[in-house]
């Protein structure tokens, strides 16, 4: 998870029930400041001076527990989806990094103040789950929270900031997830102010280990209600402090609807789609997982969030599981001309050309000069879908061959890209050759 914009505070598995809700609201009341140590006077309360290290030059690929099982998890349930992910191939077409989310800890610190795993959960520890991640070839990624608690109210990082980092470093962790719920703004101090410090908190302890650990940031999340203007100055500081952010909401879990996880995927493409200028290469927007697998959407569905997501050159994170992916999702997951666009080194976020109710068109440099075009039909009525060359951003040629990248249909065209009769909720994603 990186958490949506609404901390999960309180939404535990007995009420999943407020759920749909909570995803909607807005963001919570923070703890009175005497309810939890002030950020300001935490230790190591400096903000983070200078960039982080550039950890995650292509969009951070791999699985995440959370949307699929929630707090559902035990070592044999991610080492069963990180086997998988081997002997389907998938990690060796990227999906590499294997990160657990919220619930793996014990409700209390240990007698040093130190995080500690749950015993019933994962009994062998998370330095023994990373050396099993790691003899499979496979990164670590873990889950923490910036805040007094995490979402599901295991014990935080604030005042533990440098602390946590080096237990991290000794178990060897790859990848860091900083969620921010429960996070006290002390009287005086702005919401912006307090999120600023913490997370530049983590960043500095981090990178005080010494140890390469890619750091996702959840700040943007908590602030996409509070007006574009601070939460694209949230983005901004996002990217010196971590490597990836979490601009909005979560996208939908495995209990709800086929029909809400589809809205849930529009809902964060479209906010997505809208901050490609607030992106960098190395410095990635994430509109969080893809629900590609046992998740009741169409083939279409899923592979329009597949394009879709390989187009904002965002992270590709599967939560799902992974034993029990339908042939066509492993297609669709595995597809590696698709995850080439996602993964170009020019590391570019698509553009949009044009939106409306029904449709989406976007548009993509690539690195050897080609480009990528997607036209999505969001609507529920098939719809024919085109764009002009000029407006697509591509060079000026005579005419231009159009690989599509899901069919493998190879076809050409003069000025105008054209997709005909694209059946409803399907994106046609093609490889543009100016010839």
């Amino acid at each position: 998870m990186s958490r949506s914009p609404v901390p999960r505070t309180g939404r535990t598995l007995a009420g999943l029930t407020a759920v749909a809700a909570c995803s909607a609201g807005l963001l919570a009341a923070p703890a009175p400041a005497s309810a939890a140590p002030d950020p300001a006077r935490a230790p190591g309360a400096a903000r983070a001076a200078g960039a982080y290290p550039n950890l995650a030059p292509r969009p951070p690929m791999g699985w995440n527990d959370w949307s699929y099982y929630m707090c559902r998890i035990d070592e044999k349930t991610v080492l069963d989806n990180a086997r998988a992910l081997v002997r389907t191939g998938l990690a060796g077409k990227g999906y590499r990094t294997v990160t657990v989310d919220d619930c793996w800890m014990s409700r209390a610190r240990g007698s040093r103040g130190e995080l500690v795993a749950d015993p019933e959960k994962f009994p062998h520890g998370m330095a023994y789950l990373g050396r099993q991640l790691h003899r499979m070839g496979l990164k670590f990624g873990i889950y923490t929270d910036v805040g007094t608690l995490t979402c599901e109210k295991y014990p935080g990082s604030l005042g533990h900031f440098p602390q946590d980092a080096q237990q991290f470093a000794r178990w060897k962790v790859d990848y860091v997830k900083a969620d921010g719920c429960n996070v006290p703004v002390a009287p005086g101090r702005t919401k912006e102010e307090t999120y600023r410090d913490v997370y530049g908190q983590m960043s500095r302890a981090l990178r005080d280990t010494g140890r390469p650990m890619t750091f996702s940031v959840s700040a943007p999340a908590y602030f996409q209600y509070d007006g574009d203007s601070v939460w694209h100055r949230v983005i901004g500081w996002s990217a010196e402090v971590g490597n990836l952010w979490r601009g909005g909401r979560d996208v939908a879990l495995q209990q709800h609807t086929p029909a809400a996880k589809w809205s849930s995927i529009l809902y964060n493409f479209r906010y997505n789609a809208k901050l490609a200028a607030l992106q960098k290469p190395g410095r990635w927007n994430d509109p969080d997982f893809l629900l590609a697998g046992d998740t009741g959407l169409t083939r279409a569905e899923i592979q329009s969030q597949m394009s879709l997501w390989a187009m904002m050159a965002a992270p590709l994170i599967s939560s799902t599981d992974v034993a029990r992916l339908s042939p066509q999702a492993r297609e669709v997951l595995g597809n590696t001309k698709v995850i080439a666009v996602d993964q170009d080194a020019l590391g570019v976020q698509g553009r949009l050309v044009r939106q409306d109710d029904g449709s989406a068109v976007l548009a993509k440099p690539l690195k050897n000069g080609d480009g990528a075009v997607a036209l999505f039909n969001s609507g529920d009525t098939p719809r024919t879908l085109s764009v002009t060359a000029a407006a697509a951003g591509l060079p000026d040629a005579g005419s231009y061959r159009l690989h599509d990248l899901v069919t493998g249909r190879r076809t050409e065209s003069d000025r105008t890209i054209v997709a005909r009769d694209v059946p409803p909720h399907s994106t046609v994603l093609y490889r543009v050759t100016p010839h």
